[in-house]
């Protein structure tokens, strides 16, 4: 799934810090030392926390109108992006046993050609769910 959600930077002088925070996403905040650096870690934060919503089968809430958040003279507001299928691919890779059935007859025809079961499988899962390598 795509996501883009609006985040407030608040950039604190005092201690050098750029702090971020999703108004849409409660407990969703993050900082960095720059802005790059907090873009970076606010878009992981975001998407951490939007996997885990869709773990749990929560409510994602419609992210707010940029232009409906009211910043203070000191913070900025922009969008962030999340990709938590990507996320997944690249930082969940742990492969999980999974029984299945299929005709026997289908079954011998396919280990006489030494076909690779989990590939074929994994293959099939893509091209159903639309998900690209």
């Amino acid at each position: 799934m795509k996501y883009a959600y609006p985040a407030i930077f608040t950039f604190n002088p005092e201690d050098k810090v750029y702090y971020v925070r999703f108004p849409d996403i409660e407990n969703c905040f993050t900082d960095g030392k720059t802005l790059v650096e907090a873009l970076e870690m606010g878009q992981d934060a975001l998407t951490i926390m939007l996997c885990q919503m869709e773990d749990d089968n929560a409510q994602i809430p419609a992210p707010s109108n940029c232009s409906a958040i009211k910043a203070k003279s000191n913070e900025t507001v922009s969008l962030v992006f999340a990709d938590t299928t990507e996320y997944r691919r690249h930082n969940d890779s742990k492969a999980v046993k999974k029984t299945l059935t299929i005709p026997n007859w289908l079954n011998t025809m396919a280990e006489r050609k030494g076909v690779n079961f989990s590939a074929v499988l994994q293959k099939a899962l893509k091209e159903e769910l639309g998900v690209n390598n």
